[in-house]
């Protein structure tokens, strides 16, 4: 299983990022391997918003059809932040107080520890600081 970060869903969807040929390639080579793909409510969130200001509504939407469509395909599973994780990532987020981390990312941090995942789709250098392994094209 592979988390998926905010940064490969808008690099994804944005034709005119310099990593959008990265992110179309690691996406078709997942799911060729029909590797099972993991993220989370607070990331779609940070997702849409980010498509959504940089982008518009349309592309924003589209990106909402897309989880929706992998979630019902099983190709993805979208976690909850419930109260645990929630509680994991303020500590992650107290712990690095000299490196900038949105608290998105530290419940990504504590997704991955929960799960056990290793390996991130991600363009965030964040992933790699905390032991991940980023998957590259």
């Amino acid at each position: 299983m592979i988390f998926v970060d905010t940064g490969a869903w808008t690099v994804y969807l944005d034709r005119k990022d310099q990593y959008h040929g990265d992110a179309l390639k690691i996406h078709d080579d997942l799911g060729q391997q029909s590797i099972k793909l993991l993220t989370t409510d607070y990331v779609i969130d940070e997702s849409a918003t980010l498509i959504r200001y940089k982008a518009n509504q349309s592309l924003a939407v589209e990106f909402l059809n897309h989880i929706e469509h992998h979630e019902r395909a099983g190709s993805l599973i979208v976690v909850k932040i419930d109260n645990t994780l929630f509680e994991e990532a303020k500590r992650i987020f107290r712990q690095y107080d000299s490196t900038v981390l949105s608290f998105t990312d530290c419940t990504s941090f504590a997704v991955c520890r929960k799960h056990k995942i290793d390996q991130v789709f991600a363009f965030d250098q964040h992933f790699a600081m905390m032991g991940l392994t980023l998957i590259k094209p």
